[in-house]
């Protein structure tokens, strides 16, 4: 993995992104779509989103392994870092439990991940038995502030206490470990999993920062209910990348049994995709 020192011009482009991606959560809502690579990106750009987010799923199944730690992190930030200079849009990283068994480690994953450009950043309170303790997970949290400063990174808390990941009642955790989280410097509270409208709004309401809830996945709640809800920031995790791989398993399957075409119906034009990725 090759990281990159940044001129003037560069940095102040970062910055204005930065500036672009931390204004989005104070309105109304927004729709953050989930990119695998550096061609799903640019098409998510090219259709009009203001942002995109990278998918640990979608990357870890593009390179033919399941998700959930699979990848190391040089892997990982290899692929934010190829997504983040394809596009101009703001490109927020997935970044799994932070790649480390210490606060430190995981400062230092988000400091390579604002080397390789991106201006936002998850990081998740789970590992493989269950969560992680909260002091400890604070500690993880306020490493990964003091790695990127506020203005120029926005730090996404993800708790997964809707997973079954709960001790106690997961509603009061959540808000416990969110106000925790927010405390430590994060921006911005994700909390996959919850599925329920009253218990969303009651969320949304609760916690002193944006909430992010993840569409497609456990919920199928469309994203301007969420906004009335009260959430600002609805991602789609590896939705997208589900759906592309779902795509050309019924593409190959209709070849193979019977030889006919009719997965192009709707697909992209040759001709256009190099025009698009000529730019």
């Amino acid at each position: 993995m090759v990281t990159r020192e940044l001129d003037g011009d560069a940095a102040s482009r970062r910055a204005e992104k930065a500036a672009t991606f931390r204004a989005l959560h104070t309105g109304r809502g927004f729709v953050l779509p989930n990119a695998w690579d550096a061609g799903s990106a640019r098409i998510l750009e090219q259709v009009g989103f203001p942002a995109v987010a990278t998918t640990s799923a979608g990357i870890a199944w593009s390179r033919g392994v399941p998700d959930g730690g699979t990848l190391d992190r040089d892997t990982m930030l290899e692929a934010v870092g190829h997504i983040a200079s394809a596009v101009d849009v703001p490109v927020t990283a997935d970044l799994e439990a932070g790649y480390g068994d210490t606060a430190e480690e995981v400062g230092r994953t988000v400091a390579l991940a604002v080397e390789l450009g991106a201006v936002g950043g998850n990081l998740e309170d789970a590992r493989p038995g269950g969560l992680y303790g909260i002091d400890e997970a604070v500690d993880r949290v306020a490493a990964a502030r003091a790695a990127a400063p506020s203005g120029a990174f926005v730090l996404n808390a993800r708790t997964d206490t809707y997973f079954g990941g709960a001790t106690g009642d997961p509603f009061d955790e959540t808000v416990e470990r969110a106000t925790r989280y927010v405390e430590a410097g994060a921006d911005c509270i994700f909390v996959p999993g919850v599925v329920d409208q009253d218990t969303i709004r009651r969320l949304a309401a609760a916690i002193p920062a944006p909430l992010n809830v993840v569409a497609g996945l456990a919920s199928t709640i469309d994203a301007p209910t969420l906004f009335s809800l009260g959430v600002r920031r609805v991602s789609l995790g590896g939705s997208l990348a589900r759906a592309a791989f779902g795509l050309l398993e019924r593409a190959g399957r209709e070849l193979l049994d019977a030889g006919t075409l009719g997965f192009l119906d709707g697909a992209i034009g040759y001709a256009d995709l190099q025009r698009r990725f000529g730019a």
